[in-house]
């Protein structure tokens, strides 16, 4: 498995021509570590640049179709946890051709991968999905301590990526 600078390398190389960025974090808000793409949204609230646009799109992106069509992103990353077997906290850069249709477990309404086929339909734009593999997911609003870890350094990454 690729450590977590080999996966912020790959990121940082997929952005550098980014125009237009739109950054998406899913999950459901109150099982722990699932909501750690909403909290990373979050946490970039008020510090990133006009052509970037954050949505908390919780476990239905597809109501925010439109908004992110009328963005024109260039870009658009997908931040989700997700069971990939590996250790907690792990993080991979994926595309959205690498993930199944039927994923064994999801939070999502839409499969992601079925989102994000409907995305490029609508418009020329590259899209990555930036994964963390839960601890746990019960009921909660904290984060796991690796889950914690993963997510600022993932916050302080896209910081210094989009601020450039």
């Amino acid at each position: 498995m690729e450590t977590k600078n080999a996966v912020m390398e790959k990121l940082k190389e997929w952005l550098s021509e980014a125009k237009r960025v739109v950054i998406i974090g899913l999950g459901n808000p109150i099982l722990t570590d699932d909501s750690v793409g909403i909290k990373v949204i979050q946490d970039l609230q008020g510090r990133v640049p006009e052509n970037v646009l954050l949505i908390e799109c919780e476990t239905t992106p597809e109501n925010y179709l439109q908004e992110i069509i009328d963005f024109k992103p260039t870009h658009i990353l997908i931040i989700d946890a997700a069971m990939l077997n590996l250790n907690p906290g792990e993080i991979v850069l994926l595309g959205p051709e690498d993930l199944k249709i039927n994923s064994a477990f999801s939070t999502h309404f839409l499969p992601i991968r079925l989102f994000c086929e409907h995305i490029a339909k609508a418009s020329n734009v590259k899209i990555k999905l930036l994964l963390i593999q839960p601890k746990e997911i019960s009921f909660g609003e904290e984060l796991s301590p690796e889950v914690t870890l993963s997510k600022e350094k993932i916050v302080k990454i896209l910081l210094s990526l989009l601020l450039t």
